[in-house]
């Protein structure tokens, strides 16, 4: 199952940075677009002349992968990725989709070429993948305001019930100096990801063995959400940023080969 999640996280961060590397917004649509287009002809069986592509072509050819989460995932970021700037999610509800269908995705589909079928390891995913989504985007609040200038990915109702919302340019964005309420929207936000750690665990004893190494993302989920709450959940502390998920590498890898031997997630 290992070269299927390199090839997978391959194409994860391929699709996930298409925004972020293009000098316009255009141009990262139509990476995306492209993405679209490639899935359909890696699973025609034609040629596609891209590095990541050519691993998830290799990987589908060995192993029964569904093209259905596949085109879900470049979907979900398309349409992120095509409204209209400085538009805010409604709901925490819409984070977790997105996480959903961007991170659960990855996960279902190395359980399935893997051939392992649980549903209490599919049960698990979910939860791991919403997490680590949440977390991440909590995460990239401080990157996407140095872009674009404003504060993206707190839902409208979470905004609003910590007095951030302010009417601008026809439309509602978060003020830009929001200081401890913004943390405190945060730390709602983040708290959904932790019940959602705490659900996946909950479901450890029936999940199959060999499932495990899969639902080994929970560990890296768990390491930025102490490391947020370090730092009182203010994600523009620039500690967080540090390391990896704001902790040194070799303690991080140390937390992953303790949990891999223990058999935990």
């Amino acid at each position: 199952m290992r070269k299927t999640a390199f090839a997978l996280r391959a194409f994860n961060v391929e699709t996930a940075r298409a925004m972020d590397v293009a000098s316009d917004p255009k141009i990262g649509l139509m990476r995306l677009l492209w993405w679209q287009d490639a899935i359909d002809k890696i699973f025609a069986k034609k040629n596609v002349e891209h590095p990541a592509a050519q691993a998830l072509s290799s990987v589908i050819s060995e192993h029964k992968i569904s093209k259905h989460w596949l085109k879900r995932s470049v979907d979900a970021r398309i349409n992120d990725a095509s409204k209209e700037g400085g538009v805010l999610p409604e709901t925490i509800a819409d984070l977790e989709q997105y996480a959903e269908d961007t991170m659960s995705t990855m996960l279902y589909m190395t359980l399935q070429a893997g051939g392992i079928r649980s549903t209490a390891a599919d049960h698990a995913a979910s939860h791991i993948g919403k997490a680590s989504g949440l977390l991440l985007l909590l995460k990239s609040l401080p990157y996407h305001v140095s872009r674009q200038g404003r504060i993206s990915y707190i839902p409208a109702d979470v905004a609003s019930r910590h007095g951030l919302l302010i009417a601008a340019h026809g439309r509602s964005e978060i003020k830009m100096e929001s200081g401890e309420a913004l943390s405190d929207a945060v730390f709602e936000v983040a708290s959904v990801a932790s019940l959602h750690l705490q659900k996946a665990r909950e479901l450890a004893p029936a999940v199959p063995a060999e499932a495990l190494p899969v639902l080994l993302p929970a560990v890296p989920a768990q390491v930025l959400l102490d490391t947020l709450r370090r730092r009182n959940f203010n994600v523009f502390d620039s500690r967080i940023l540090g390391g990896v998920q704001g902790v040194s590498p070799l303690w991080y890898q140390l937390k992953l080969k303790w949990h891999a031997w223990r058999n935990k997630y």
